[in-house]
Parts: structure tokens; C-alpha cells; sequence
């Protein structure tokens, strides 16, 4: 490096970038949910994105029959965060809202 005036480094910028990065990966997510939601409809059921946080955890609400249903985590677990794991990169885990 050098000499002369220091780097200036603009913060916003990369602040941005993980901003745009985030709603890329909730669509990414929403979009994944999409493809399961016709199977949990067809059981009475349905999922709602709550958040998805800069650490890749995606929280869901499940409704209707899959609310209150004992099979819930299971589906939670095996299926959804199966598949969003799958689908989308960066999500670490699928959590209960």
C-alpha cells in the first residue's frame, strides 16, 4: 500500500448487499414453501412465514389442522426443513414461530 490518504470504506453499501441478500432468500424460502403447501392444505393445514434471519433460521406458522396436530414437529422437521434445505442455500434450520 501507499502513502497518501487513507481508504475510506462505505459501510451503507455493504449493508445493502446483505439487505438484498435477505430478501432474496426469504423469496427463495417462500418460494420453497409454496411447492409443500398443496400437501399440508390437502390435510387441513398451512404454513406461514414468520422470518427468515440473517443466519439462515427460518421461522414458520403452522395453522390450521397442522396447529394443533402431534405430528406437527415431524412435519416441521422432516419435511419442511427438509426441503427448504434443499431448496435454499443458507438455511440452517426451520423453527416454530
Amino acid at each position: 500500500m501507499g502513502r497518501g490518504a487513507p481508504e475510506t470504506i462505505n459501510l451503507d453499501n455493504e449493508y445493502q448487499i446483505d439487505d438484498e441478500m435477505e430478501v432474496s432468500m426469504k423469496a427463495e424460502v417462500q418460494q420453497a414453501l409454496e411447492e409443500i403447501r398443496p400437501m399440508l392444505q390437502a390435510d387441513g393445514g398451512d404454513v406461514e412465514l414468520v422470518e427468515v434471519t440473517e443466519d439462515g433460521v427460518v421461522r414458520v406458522r403452522l395453522q390450521g389442522a397442522c396447529k394443533g396436530c402431534p405430528m406437527s414437529q415431524i412435519t416441521l422437521k422432516n419435511g419442511i426443513e427438509k426441503l427448504l434445505k434443499e431448496r435454499v442455500d443458507g438455511v440452517t434450520e426451520v423453527e416454530s414461530a
